[in-house]
């Protein structure tokens, strides 16, 4: 069933009348069409007031009906702040207003617009603070105040991931000139990426029009439609928003919950313009919308705006919809022109042959408005007499719609972005821009084309300009003809009782704008941050052109000098989801994958790689990681490490290198030896550590955290370039696979493979390194002992990992070996108290917190980061990494509960377990340094804001003589 309002076919392109959706809006039901936006459908049951505005909670109805503003912003169940013209509606959609008091037709706070002369710009920044103690009475009241929207803090975050693009075109936009552009790169074989924000192709020829018959859009929309859909050159993506632009033309394009990050080799921009309102009084009424926001409304959703209308513009298109109106069945009362009189006298003739008035030089002074401001009523229009000035009297008219247009601003974002530069040229009262970057273009009236025909061959010349560029052939391009100036010089009409809305989002009036330039603000970027004029949700799209205008003439510049504000990315706003979302990391497999699957690993990952966490069933996770960790104290264990990561550094400065990067001393350390390598940052903060293998004079073997190899290679290669020693440095994670074997049967299971190596504890003693071959496989083996018994690290190559694997399981399996995984090494080192970096450090841990002060050279005469921790030695300790147990039984605390002092928090657990071993709950946790003394009580605050009392304790938790590893 048709709404009254609803017009018929051809009008509605987006909507489906055949599927009617129900849904709400502030407890009351309506009804729509699937395809309908939020504010299209409530229009279409003649609702029209959606918003209250931010500052005086003044009505708001629709203003651009294409996202481009804030006067739409509604409240859905699970998120604020939502766009009404733009988020669809569904079946049983339940949608309310905000920010109101009360309700949203009779807001208690719209009280707040009579006072704002007590408001005046920047009265927030002089206010509320004095007499002294008075921010404390204030800050509940603006708090209670400030913000649009509620969130729901019960929302379950929803699935958005990133995909990668590479094509040699991006166009962004899908108008005429993006799809002539698109289709003449395609045609050229160029690989093209279509952009488009809408949720259809076709840009301004879905709504506009472009001649007196009415017929010319449609038919170029039909043709230009018929070529690129379908094109095996171009891809398509609607419903995207490119939000920002990036050196090389990395664009980054959001789609519904996906985020695509776009490579091009060229770039077109041809996002069009945007619809500029006219200031004058109350000209943020419910029912005063842009032209283009009417047209849209009929032709996109066959809503009928309104029974009687006046348009107001600067330019012919005015006339044009004036003439879509009127075939629309609204009555037209008047046609007001700011102008003397229109380019195109064929219009004006139009007008009154269909009987339409027309008002030349003239402009609405003030729109009238019935009880409660909900609606327009009318208009005052006037003669302008001069710059901003109009005659003393004028003509009333009655109408429930006001259409405004007083020019177009380009789409300037990106492209400023890219570096282009905005530069306004009176001749034509427009902005045009230069400067852009190779490979990046621009088509349109983007470009400052509005005729049709000038759109269409300005697209072919900026394809051919990005297909020349990767030497593709480039299409013939049209003559351009003559354009008339679209922009009306000064369409601002200040009224002494103000409501001139400038910035409708802010709610800033004429007054507010030219009063920051007499405070002092004279640039536009102070009178954007003093005043916030361009800082709403709609970032300036409508409020940039006449607040440059308003500045330039308050200060006597140009508005070329005075310019708009700073355009950054994002374009529009974005959901911390697209950014945090579900990322691309490399999946990386160890050598010896398929035997721990085969094996009954549960994977797990650890960085980009996949691991075993332990061997059996995920409900038995416990029972398994401490049964193979009795295995490891009492018998013997095989653990794939060939995710840690290898550096090869070679040559004469080798040792020199390794002296300056880490804290300990290399230069003597001898050939055959291990030592621990611990690495700090210019602040002293610790980043990484390892063990460095000295294999030869020149040659080391430094191994890194498998979550750190890649940024502490990056070290390396960055202090060699400004130090300049004489030293290669490879990273060969990738080329070597590695196991631990560990326990007090692993010298007995190693000899078996391994002959050409003299394993006895005098020949090879703990922190020794030996080269030679296990079954045959080249290898280096390092007698280490992370999991805190006798073990050795074996480092094969990659190709022959598997066969390591093999040959060492079938020679432990006399002896009992098992595998063990990645979680059950963390616990056995955990009773060994040795730390992992970035899990029991952060960005702020300098080796005294975690008692790494024996790691230190303390005779070197440098290393990196060694000036910061002397300062901070000399400071007071803050805080300590300790160990604590708490008896078997206790609620165990987990990574990241709150170590506290009093109802202070002076710390957080980094690890915690339970030891089968010690029978005990074990763990490592920040505490304050009053706090971790051993036999002092530390309270942990566990799940459910139990707090619980550990005892610190001296570390390690077992073994303390560490005996075992010495064997």
């Amino acid at each position: 069933m048709n709404s009254p309002t609803r017009l018929p076919a051809p009008m509605g392109l987006l909507i489906d009348r055949e599927r009617p959706v129900r849904f709400s809006f502030d407890g009351q039901d309506y009804q729509g069409f699937s395809g309908d936006s939020i504010a299209s459908a409530l229009l279409g049951n003649g609702r029209w007031l959606l918003s209250r505005s931010f500052k005086y909670h003044r009505p708001r109805g629709p203003l651009s009906l294409a996202g481009q503003d804030a006067n739409t912003l509604v409240q859905l169940p699970d998120e604020p702040n939502v766009l009404a013209d733009m988020h669809t509606v569904s079946d049983g959609l339940v949608v309310a207003g905000q920010n109101f008091s009360g309700s949203l037709d009779h807001d208690r706070d719209a009280y707040l617009g009579k006072f704002s002369r007590f408001m005046p710009v920047g009265f927030y920044y002089r206010s509320f603070y004095k007499p002294k103690g008075m921010w404390k009475v204030w800050e509940p009241l603006i708090r209670k105040k400030a913000g649009l929207g509620v969130l729901d803090l019960g929302f379950q975050p929803q699935y958005h991931d990133k995909a990668y693009l590479f094509v040699d075109i991006a166009i962004i936009g899908a108008g005429p000139a993006g799809l002539r552009a698109a289709l003449d790169a395609g045609n050229a074989g160029a690989k093209v990426l279509l952009i488009e924000q809408q949720p259809l192709l076709g840009g301004s020829l879905n709504y506009a029009r472009f001649d007196i018959a009415g017929s010319r859009a449609s038919a170029l929309r039909t043709e230009l439609l018929a070529a690129v859909e379908g094109h095996p050159n171009i891809q398509i993506l609607l419903e995207a928003t490119c939000n920002g632009w990036f050196t090389d033309n990395y664009l980054p394009v959001i789609q519904h919950r996906r985020m695509y990050k776009v490579r091009a080799s060229r770039c077109v921009v041809a996002a069009g313009s945007f619809d500029q309102p006219v200031v004058f009084r109350n000209n943020d009424l419910p029912g005063v919308m842009l032209t283009s926001a009417a047209q849209r409304l009929m032709k996109l959703y066959a809503v009928k705006p309104g029974q009687r209308a006046v348009l107001l513009s600067g330019h012919d298109d005015g006339y044009l919809a004036a003439l879509d109106l009127q075939e629309q069945g609204v009555v037209v009362a008047a046609v007001v022109d700011l102008r003397a009189a229109p380019a195109d006298p064929a219009l004006a003739a139009e007008l009154k042959r269909r009987g339409i008035p027309l008002h030349l030089g003239s402009t609405v002074y003030e729109a009238l408005h019935e009880a409660g401001m909900r609606h327009v009523s009318g208009v005052d229009i006037r003669p302008i007499t001069g710059q901003g000035k109009v005659a003393a009297r004028g003509t009333t008219l009655a109408c429930d719609l006001l259409c405004m247009s007083a020019g177009y601003m380009p789409v300037y974002q990106l492209l400023c972005q890219a570096g282009g530069k905005l530069a306004y040229e009176p001749a034509r009262d427009e902005f045009a821009i230069s400067n852009l970057p190779a490979g990046l273009g621009i088509a349109g009236s983007v470009n400052g084309r509005h005729v049709l025909a000038n759109v269409l061959a300005d697209a072919s010349r900026a394809a051919g300009e990005a297909l020349a560029g990767l030497g593709l052939a480039v299409p013939h391009v049209p003559h351009f003809v003559a354009e008339a100036k679209v922009n009306h010089p000064w369409p601002i009409f200040a009224h002494p009782k103000g409501k001139d809305f400038v910035d409708f989002d802010e709610d800033l009036q004429v007054r507010d704008i030219v009063n920051a330039t007499r405070s002092g603000y004279r640039d536009v970027q102070l009178v954007k941050r003093f005043s916030t004029v361009g800082m709403g949700p709609s970032q300036g799209r409508h409020s940039a052109l006449p607040t440059a205008r308003l500045v330039a003439h308050a200060t006597g510049r140009s508005i070329s000098e005075t310019g708009v504000t700073t355009a950054r990315p994002p374009f529009q706003a974005e959901k911390l989801a697209h950014v945090a979302g579900r990322a691309f990391d490399p999946y990386r497999q160890t050598p010896m994958h398929r035997r721990h699957v085969q094996a009954g690993a549960k994977m797990m990952p650890a960085g980009s790689w996949q691991r075993p966490a332990y061997y059996g069933k995920p409900e038995e996770r416990e029972r398994c990681m401490q049964e193979e960790a009795r295995h490891v104290r009492e018998q013997v264990g095989l653990i794939d490490v060939s995710t840690l990561g290898g550096l090869d550094v070679r040559g004469p400065d080798a040792a020199e290198l390794l002296e300056r990067l880490y804290t300990f001393g290399f230069a003597k350390l001898a050939i055959g030896r291990t030592r621990y390598a611990l690495m700090t940052n210019e602040h002293g903060v610790v980043i990484d550590d390892g063990v460095c293998a000295r294999l030869g004079e020149w040659h080391f073997y430094v191994s890194a955290t498998t979550s750190g190899v890649d940024r502490i290679y990056q070290q390396m290669l960055k202090w060699n370039a400004q130090w300049r020693l004489d030293v290669d440095i490879t990273n060969v994670t990738a080329a070597l696979a590695a196991v631990n074997l560990a326990g007090p049967l692993s010298r007995q299971v190693l000899a078996r493979v391994c002959e050409d190596v003299d394993l006895s504890a005098e020949a090879f003693p703990y922190l020794g390194v030996r080269q030679g071959t296990v079954a045959g496989i080249p290898a280096r083996i390092l007698r280490v002992g992370f999991v805190g018994e006798l073990g050795y690290e074996i480092h094969v190559p990659a190709r022959h990992a598997e066969r390591l694997w093999d040959v060492l399981m079938a020679a432990g399996a006399p002896l009992g070996i098992r595998p063990f995984g990645v979680e059950t090494q963390r616990l056995l080192r955990l009773e060994k108290g040795h730390v992992i970096i970035s899990q029991d450090t952060d960005g702020m841990t300098h080796p005294a917190e975690i008692d790494m002060q024996w790691a230190l050279g303390r005779k070197k005469p440098f290393f990196v980061g060694q000036r910061s921790i002397r300062i901070l030695e000399a400071q007071p300790l803050k805080r300590k990494l300790v160990g604590f147990t708490l008896p078997q039984g206790s609620r165990q605390p987990l990574e990241g509960h709150l170590v506290l002092d009093g109802a202070d928090i002076s710390g957080n657990v980094t690890s915690c377990e339970y030891s089968q071993t010690l029978g005990r709950i074990i763990g490592l946790a920040y505490a304050g340094a009053h706090q971790a003394s051993p036999g002092m009580q530390i309270p942990i605050r566990v799940e459910g804001g139990e707090i619980v009392h550990a005892e610190v304790v001296s570390l390690p938790f077992y073994d303390p003589q560490s005996q075992r590893q010495e064997l």
